[in-house]
Order: C-alpha cells, then sequence, then structure tokens
C-alpha cells in the first residue's frame, strides 16, 4: 500500500504531488480503496474528475438549469456527466466501480453525520446518485465517439427530457413529500431512510 501511494504521488508530477496527496486524504475509504486497487489510472481519473467538475461549475452559473448543487439539477448534471465522460478514458467497469465507491463514502458520511455540499448525506441522494451515474454510463457506452462538450449536450438533453432524478424541493428550496408537503427539517436529522421524493429532473419547482 505504501509504495502505491508513493506512485500515485509520482504519477501526476513532482510539482503536483502535494496537492494529489491533499486530494486523496479528502477521499473517504471505499475511495481510498478504490484509489490504491487502481494506482495506474489513479491520476488519470483525478484530471478527468477536476474538468468535470470545471464544466459542471460553467453549467451551474450559465442559468440553464435550476443552480442546486445538492439534489437539484446541478446535481444530476455532474453526476451523469462524471460517468459519461470518464468512461471514454477508462474501462466502463472500474468507472462504475468509482461511482459505487463514492455512494459508499456518502453512507459513511451519513454514519458519521459528516456534511456532503450542505446536507448530511441520505439514501433518497444515493439512489438519486446511483440512477444518474447508470445513466450516465449509458451515455457513455452509446456515444463512444462524442468529445467532450458533445456529451455535455447530451447529458443536458437527457436531464432535460426528465430522464435523471432529482429530488422534489419548492423554490425556496424546502423538501417536499411525494404529496407536495414541506418536510420538516428536523424529521430529517439522523435519518438515511425518510420522506423526501425522486422526481423526473425536468420537473418544474412550485412555491
Amino acid at each position: 500500500m505504501f509504495f502505491t501511494l508513493i506512485y500515485f504521488s509520482s504519477a501526476v508530477g513532482y510539482s503536483q504531488q502535494k496537492s494529489a496527496l491533499k486530494q486523496f486524504k479528502k477521499l473517504s475509504c471505499p475511495e481510498k480503496k478504490w484509489v490504491l486497487a487502481h494506482p495506474f489510472i489513479a491520476s488519470k481519473t483525478w484530471k478527468l474528475t477536476r474538468f468535470v467538475l470545471e464544466v459542471t461549475d460553467s453549467v451551474r452559473i450559465s442559468g440553464l438549469l435550476d443552480g442546486d448543487p445538492d439534489g437539484g439539477q446541478v446535481d444530476a448534471f455532474r453526476h451523469a456527466y462524471w460517468m459519461a465522460f470518464l468512461s471514454h478514458y477508462i474501462n466502463r467497469k472500474k468507472v462504475y466501480q468509482l461511482g459505487v465507491a463514492h455512494e459508499k463514502g456518502n453512507y459513511l458520511e451519513y454514519k458519521n453525520n459528516i456534511i456532503e455540499e450542505r446536507t448530511v448525506p441520505d439514501k433518497i441522494s444515493s439512489d438519486m446518485d446511483f440512477w444518474n451515474n447508470n445513466k450516465g454510463l449509458d451515455i457513455g457506452l452509446i456515444n463512444k465517439n462524442a468529445g467532450s462538450y458533445e456529451l455535455k449536450a447530451l447529458v443536458l438533453e437527457l436531464l432535460l427530457k426528465g430522464e435523471l432524478k432529482i429530488i422534489l424541493k419548492n423554490l425556496r428550496g424546502d423538501y417536499l413529500d411525494c404529496n407536495g408537503k414541506i418536510i420538516d427539517n428536523d424529521s430529517l436529522k439522523g435519518q438515511w431512510i425518510n420522506t423526501k421524493c425522486l422526481v423526473p429532473s425536468n420537473n418544474q419547482r412550485k412555491k
């Protein structure tokens, strides 16, 4: 394991070793295990993921989507585009395993009450991510010759058609149950399974 870590830090170039190791330390245990199991593609994955985050941020500020990176359309786009983009450079099975590792990490964050974005992870968020991850993998598989910006357009098209998933909220950002009633935030604390509701990604928020 020690030599694998040395490889990971050196693979990105000496000038980026500290940054790479800093990022590694931030990973959850399941994600670290994925990195250690795939040392020859870890640095490539790190660079590709940074690009995905840059593209996602440009989408967030464009005003095209709802601007919500925590259970909203921006969140859905990030996961689907991440999987679609990575699958063009990395074996599909390994990309899928990375997505699974990320969700396992979210469950550990829930167990330890660690906030992801602005809320503690829960099952409905994990279900949303798995759905969008799988849709992204399908896009990458079907469109093997698509470039990064074509993949972006394909993911956005799928999202705006409602084929991805988001969590139901109103315009104020309150979580709603599947009957459209506001969920008391106190009832969500410490609950992996709760009454949040998954809806198609083209759902229009209401007051």
